[in-house]
């Protein structure tokens, strides 16, 4: 019997019935099809938000991708997961409740409010890059994963296409309650496995210490910082809290939340929940490079453990970085699928649908992404490296934001076009000229950019822009109308 797959088998049904019972949830609603389907209703708990934003953290680049640094660097590759967590607990201290707050339900409809059309035009471009960027990552992840620990069943290919399968089987069936539902699973089978790996994995190579002395003796591999450097440690910590601001699968956890309280802890404690995983991930890249030196693709460094320890333990780690996968995709094309019909779709048409043709149609979006996605994945290569990348591009946005909710009378109306604009050209020339390719990550680059030209709309525009929010703080929420914005 083959044990790993059997278990891959039992989570996939669990996922799949989950998904079900999301559908009924969804029916009971009543913010509305469309609503229900894409935020939940707006009705999600605490726990809900913070496993959603532990799942959407923890996923292929927080597994296999922080394994993979981790098999040169050591332990300091856990840091991009310490990052991503500080992000998220920033976001519950600073911005989940005031996003909750608002009426606008993407990141470009709030550029759009704020800074004019053409902001939130540019502002679609520069999400919908970052978020197919990134669900590419987890098709990676998951062809690796499969490909690895069932190499008689699954090529790379092929397990990319099976995880394609279930991320979009999820997503279509249940929508955002699905999400939240799969990702309490999710979240629990991910540290479970990882937990049992290590175990498992430390007992079967002779121990730590074993593990320790096969270790090539000129490496970084337990300091906390030195084997990424203190510039690339800045910089992870920069991105993903850059990026947790303002991304529009981390901001739309917030406005699905049923209240403000609800979205700040919610938050908290997914930061908090998320914070140790690449640290424990990084441990296997530590093994790996230890007891097999020499991988020609060092991707394959945590499934190359995972295939070398029990089949049962295997097996429930094979779910629980398959989770990781699918936790972070179904809420990428959860917000892919957003940001196409509220920002796309409803803006170029100028008929009037049913409830029942706007669900078909965001479903139909799910799939558009997720044949786009897949095709990026089939070329895609050092997977942190691809991703903080894309994740600079927040940049823009997350000055916008704050400027806007802190500093309102800086912010003029020419400030979300040229500086979303200036975001992409930095990237696209760091990206495709090296020559171009100043400091040691392209954060530090974007936001001496969009500072600079943030600054001149200061100076050379004088049209404020909108606030997005009261300047009284702390509005209660029975003074916030639910049906001001409906997506029905």
């Amino acid at each position: 019997m083959n044990v790993p797959l059997v278990i891959l088998i039992g989570y996939v049904i669990v996922l799949s019935l989950l998904s079900w019972k999301a559908t009924r949830i969804q029916k009971s609603g009543s913010g509305g099809k469309v609503l229900n389907y894409l935020l939940a209703g707006q009705k999600l708990p605490t726990i809900l938000v913070a496993v959603m934003l532990t799942g959407l953290a923890v996923g292929g680049a927080s597994t296999v991708g922080v394994a993979e640094q981790a098999y040169s660097v050591g332990v300091s590759a856990g840091w991009y997961n310490g990052a991503w967590g500080t992000g998220g607990i920033v976001v519950g201290l600073v911005l989940a409740a005031k996003y909750r707050r608002m009426t606008q339900r993407t990141v470009p409809e709030m550029m759009g409010a704020a800074f004019g059309s053409n902001a939130r035009l540019v502002g679609v471009v520069a999400q919908l890059l970052i978020m197919m960027t990134i669900t590419s990552l987890q098709y990676v992840a998951g062809g690796a994963i499969l490909a690895s620990m069932l190499p008689d069943i699954f090529t790379m290919n092929t397990g990319m296409l099976a995880s394609a399968i279930v991320f979009i089987g999820i997503t279509l069936t249940g929508g955002y309650w699905a999400s939240g539902l799969t990702n309490v699973v999710n979240v629990i089978v991910i540290y479970i496995g990882v937990f049992a790996a290590l175990a498992s994995g430390f007992n079967g190579f002779g121990g730590f210490e074993a593990v320790v002395q096969a270790l090539p003796p000129e490496g970084t591999w337990f300091d906390p910082i030195s084997g990424i450097g203190v510039a690339i440690f800045a910089g992870w910590m920069a991105v993903m809290t850059t990026m947790a601001c303002t991304t529009q699968a981390v901001v739309q956890i917030s406005l699905a939340a049923k209240d403000e309280k609800t979205a700040r802890n919610g938050f908290i404690i997914g930061g908090i929940l998320t914070l140790p995983a690449g640290f424990l991930c990084a441990l296997f890249g530590i093994m790996a490079a230890a007891k097999f030196p020499g991988l020609a693709n060092p991707a394959l460094a945590l499934p190359t453990i995972a295939a070398n320890i029990g089949p049962l333990v295997g097996g429930v780690f094979l779910a629980g970085l398959w989770a990781a996968d699918v936790s972070t995709a179904v809420g990428l094309l959860m917000g892919c699928s957003t940001l196409l019909i509220q920002d796309v779709w409803k803006r170029m048409s100028a008929k009037t649908f049913s409830p029942n043709t706007e669900l078909l149609i965001s479903r139909l979006a799910v799939f558009l992404v997720s044949a786009c996605s897949l095709g990026l994945a089939m070329r895609a290569v050092g997977i942190l490296r691809t991703i903080t990348s894309a994740l600079a591009i927040t940049t823009s946005f997350t000055l916008l934001i704050l400027a806007n909710l802190y500093t309102p009378r800086l912010c003029k109306k020419s400030a979300g076009f040229w500086t979303i604009l200036a975001s992409l050209i930095v990237w696209a020339l760091w990206t495709y000229v090296p020559s171009t390719r100043i400091g040691p990550h392209l954060i530090y680059l974007e936001w001496i950019v969009c500072l600079v030209v943030f600054g001149l709309t200061c100076v050379l525009d004088s049209r404020p822009a909108v606030a997005l929010l009261s300047p009284t703080p702390d509005i209660p929420k029975t003074e916030i109308p639910q049906t001001a914005v409906s997506f029905d």
